[in-house]
This record gives structure tokens, sequence and C-alpha cells, in this order.
């Protein structure tokens, strides 16, 4: 709950209680929010004893973490019962971004990145040029176009 507060804050925190409350009172506060806290933890775990009776034995797994949509679905994704773990085991995605990549430049899989790749530096022309025609090649003729 206070993972980020640091110890200068801690001790500005402090000072600033005694002043507000003084150091003849504020014994009896600290006491009074401790007390507070524990009668809110008993009432909340109360309350999860009571939903989880009312729920019954169908729901004796249930967790209210669980509530939380990341815990739900990280909880789901570790199931083993449907085999997602072996899937996301075996996938490996920079191998098949590579294989990717490799077939889309038209390289074999084996030679990615090792071999020589043409004098254009590593990369492919895939710009379509005319082609200059010999000088007794004439264009087709369409005599239907005319």
């Amino acid at each position: 709950m206070f993972n980020d507060i640091g110890p200068l804050e801690l001790v500005t925190l402090i000072v600033l209680a005694v002043l507000v409350f003084g150091p003849d009172k504020l014994p009896k506060v600290i006491q009074d929010v401790t007390r507070t806290i524990r009668k809110i933890r008993e009432f909340s775990e109360s309350a999860k004893h009571d939903i989880r009776e009312e729920l019954g034995p169908e729901f004796k797994d249930f967790e209210f973490e669980d509530l939380n949509p990341k815990a739900f679905i990280r909880k789901q994704l570790d199931n083993e019962d449907l085999g997602l773990k072996e899937i996301r085991n075996g996938f490996d995605l920079k191998k098949e971004m590579a294989e990717v990549t490799d077939a889309v430049h038209s390289r074999d899989s084996d030679t990615s990145s090792s071999g020589s790749a043409g004098s254009s530096g590593g990369r492919i022309d895939m710009t379509k040029k005319p082609e200059t025609p010999d000088r007794d090649d004439r264009p087709p003729f369409d005599a239907d176009a005319t």
C-alpha cells in the first residue's frame, strides 16, 4: 500500500503528525487508527466468508483476486487442462518473424544474414524496371486497337 514512500517522506509524515496532534494525543490517535484498520480487515474477511458460503460448493476454488481481469486471465492461461503452456512454449516469435522476413525477401532461412545477399548491400530491388527493347524488336502490334 505504501511501497512508494521513501525515508524522507516518512520522516516528514511523522513530524507533521506530531505537530498536528501533539505528543500527548499521538499515541491515542495511533491506537484508534490501528483499531479502525483491524475492524475493516475483520469486516472484509467476514464478508468474503459469507459470500463463499452463499455461493455454494461449486465455487469452492473461487478467489476474490480473480475478479481482477489480469489475475483472471493469467490464471486461465496457466491452466494445465487447456494445454496452452505447450503451445506458448513451442512458439518462438523471433524465429517466426525471421522466417516471415526471409520469405518476404525471398531468402533461404538457413542462409539468412550470413551469406552474401548481392551487391545491393543485402537489399533486393523490388521496383519494376522497364525492359529496353532491342533495336530489331518492335513492340507488339494490335490490329484491333487501331
